[in-house]
């Protein structure tokens, strides 16, 4: 593959990037509702969970960075009553970390605005509106929100002002598309492209081509006395190969071999040897996964992010809790006191000028605040050996200027390329770990895979270089360049019977992977409850083979399709999800929980028919799309291929990266509900795997009369 050129790579990216941000703006509803909205639709609004009516400031308090944090709850003169008289919000959809506006609602929105007066009343309704993001949710009770979250540079008036003036107001909240991600892979991606030769870093040169990684060096790392006695040959290789790199290494970790085991063990190495180091991962949940295994380790670490999306267990570790509790914290104490009591001075104020003048006061507490707070973040994260973020969090003030030995990215291979670049910039050495056989990150602009017919670029946008895309990871790209030198592959796998693993192990990973021997045989029948032994629960791949037309898939504008459009272009099949719904009825019945069961499927549109089929039967059955299962395990899996049809069409089901996922969730049981004769002709790798099924699954044929 030739070196790329760098600043026409990054225009490129920005291209693609905008045309992704539209794309994900216009799909949904969230970034154009104004904020003058009718009350039908607010109510509307509220119903489909996008916004939540009816409210009032109730209190406020202070929060990281000097912001306004203000609790909502239900205005007790309109809302329900609960059990204890309290006013109740109702049932919404608002969740922790949702970004949101808070508006006041204005009179003439429900109509009676004089003429020349609306556009007046809408300016006042948008300097009175609010962004912030959910701290917290009281069920039904009340929604914690932070303002000052998103920027908002040259205000006329400074939030708390603003949060003032909703003070006896009538107040809705209506959620936002969240642009920070898009924004700070942008900003990236320009700094990228104004880069010149003499910027770019040594790792940068070694990313784009334009020149070769240094040979790793063993003898500098010595021998290594690994803390962790369970890891494997494997995962010990990956670790000294990461350990002697000297610009990248690659740690490729198949479903169940341990990636995130084999980084803590390589984190650990790095700090014993003095090294500082940061690690990144595309989203909350996978950096909060290393923050939970590191902590008990008794390593300082720092977990930068909102509190509001972080999980429970690692709170204790983040930047909002340490401010509060370390020893640097008292520097901050005193004046967030003194801001907290200002603020509740302003109520008990009638008189405009002694009003101002609080503020002014307010404005410089807060100013004194921010600048102490800093100087206490900027203590703590440089104290730490190991900072953790996601990201596009790597791209925020409290690491954008702190110097680094190492940069980890887990899960690289579900992350945007612009994406890895934000903590990438200034890095000299970089492990990148992930499984680029699985499915890469989702891109909304790229075309349909029908649509593609082989070609790689993002549909008709026009670019620089019409070879780079979306799809194309990092991860992906250096792979290609620099080839298998780069890279260290995990081999054991904890998760899967043999069975199950032999198909993706020999056709997608060059038959490597081996099953633990605690794994390797286990069954349904040997889960550690009573589990009565049947033709299902003793067999770890079963295949439901519909092929001869009586299963046949519904055309797009049938049935649930059709409905409000909501579902786009899926597909269903009724008659595959009654296969479905009996088999997942026989595992219940003997013995296996629905809570060890999953039913997924590449279509939203059989997820629709399927959930109507079992959510309601099976309460703690898990259904879900494949492509959301990804990185998730059941001790049974059972899935729904749909495509069924004369054309031999398999759309989605061409991906098998996607297949993969679908096929390496299960523990201890896969049953596969699908049309060979369909599947077959879909590509030798679907061939290939029809082939596999017949010969080594248990293979059923079902009888269309006896299940209606």
């Amino acid at each position: 593959m030739p070196p790329l050129p760098i600043p026409p790579f990054a225009e490129t990216q920005q291209t693609l990037l905008l045309a992704e941000h539209q794309a994900e703006v216009s799909s949904s509803k969230l970034a154009t509702t104004a904020a003058s909205a009718s009350p039908s639709t607010r109510r509307t609004l509220q119903a489909t969970g996008y916004a939540l009516t009816g409210l009032i400031l109730s209190q406020c308090r202070t929060g990281m960075g000097g912001r306004v944090v203000g609790e909502f709850v239900a205005d007790p003169a309109t809302a329900a009553a609960g059990e204890k008289g309290e006013a109740l919000l109702g049932t919404h959809g608002m969740r922790v970390g949702d970004v949101v506006r808070a508006s006041e609602v204005g009179s003439g929105s429900s109509g009676g605005v004089k003429k020349g007066g609306k556009e007046k009343e809408k300016e006042g309704l948008k300097e009175k509106a609010l962004e912030g993001v959910i701290t917290r949710v009281v069920g039904e009770k009340s929604v914690w929100v932070a303002f000052g979250q998103r920027g908002g540079g040259g205000k006329a008036k400074e939030d708390d002002e603003v949060v003032e003036e909703l003070w006896g107001k009538k107040v809705w909240l209506v959620k936002l598309a969240n642009d920070v991600t898009y924004r700070r892979m942008n900003q990236t991606m320009e700094k990228m492209a104004k880069m010149t030769d003499s910027d770019h870093t040594h790792f940068m040169r070694v990313a784009f081509g334009h020149t070769t990684p240094l040979q790793p060096d063993y003898e500098a790392i010595g021998d290594i006395e690994f803390q962790d006695p369970s890891l494997n040959d494997s995962q010990k290789e990956a670790i000294r190969f990461a350990l002697a790199s000297r610009d990248i290494a690659l740690i490729h970790g198949p479903p169940g071999t341990g990636k995130t085991h084999t980084l803590i063990e390589l984190i650990l190495q790095m700090v014993r040897r003095g090294q500082r180091v940061l690690v990144c991962g595309p989203s909350n949940i996978s950096v909060d996964n290393i923050v939970e295994r590191l902590a008990p380790k008794k390593v300082p670490v720092v977990r930068v992010g909102h509190p509001a999306r972080l999980l429970p267990s690692v709170l204790d570790h983040s930047l909002e809790v340490l401010t509060h509790t370390s020893e640097a914290a008292a520097i901050v104490r005193d004046v967030r006191t003194e801001i907290d009591q200002k603020q509740a001075s302003i109520r008990k104020t009638r008189a405009a000028r002694e009003r101002r003048a609080i503020y002014s006061d307010l404005k410089e507490l807060r100013k004194e605040y921010r600048e102490r707070e800093s100087k206490c973040v900027d203590n703590l994260v440089r104290e730490s050996s190991v900072v953790l973020a996601t990201l596009h969090g790597a791209g925020g003030h409290q690491v954008k200027n702190q110097k680094f030995d190492v940069v980890i990215i887990d899960e690289a291979s579900q992350a945007l390329e612009a994406q890895c670049w934000i903590p990438l910039l200034g890095a000299s050495r970089v492990v990148l770990a992930g499984d680029h056989l699985q499915l890469p990150p989702t891109v909304k602009s790229a075309p349909k895979p029908s649509e593609t017919k082989g070609d790689t670029t993002d549909g008709d946008i026009q670019t620089k270089l019409p070879n780079v895309s979306l799809e194309t990871t990092l991860f992906d790209r250096l792979l290609k360049i620099h080839g298998a030198s780069i890279k260290r592959m995990l081999t054991t796998q904890y998760r899967m019977h043999e069975r199950i693993m032999r198909f993706p192990s020999d056709e997608l990973y060059e038959g490597k992977l081996m099953a633990a021997e605690s794994v390797q045989s286990r069954l349904l029948k040997d889960l550690p409850y009573d589990v009565e032994e049947t033709d299902d629960t003793k067999e770890p791949v079963v295949f439901w083979d519909t092929q001869g037309g009586d299963f046949p898939e519904k055309p797009e504008d049938d049935g649930i399709q059709k409905k409000g459009n909501l579902l786009g272009e899926s597909k269903s099949n009724e008659m595959e999800a009654l296969i479905v719904a009996r088999h997942v009825e026989n595992l219940i019945q003997a013995g296996v929980r629905p809570e060890d069961v999953a039913v997924i499927t590449p279509y939203n549109g059989q997820l629709a028919v399927l959930s109507k089929m079992l959510r309601d039967k099976f309460p703690g059955l898990e259904l879900g799309s494949v492509d959301g299962f990804q990185g998730r395990e059941k001790e049974a899996v059972v899935v729904s291929l749909v495509r069924s049809n004369g054309d031999k069409e398999v759309g989605f089901l061409a991906e098998k990266r996607r297949l993969n996922v679908a096929m390496t969730r299960p523990k201890r049981h896969l049953c596969l509900c699908g049309d060979s004769e369909t599947i077959s002709q879909g590509s030798s790798f679907l061939k290939h795997w029809m082939a596999f099924l017949e010969e080594h699954s248990d293979l059923r044929y079902p009888d269309a009369g006896e299940l209606l």
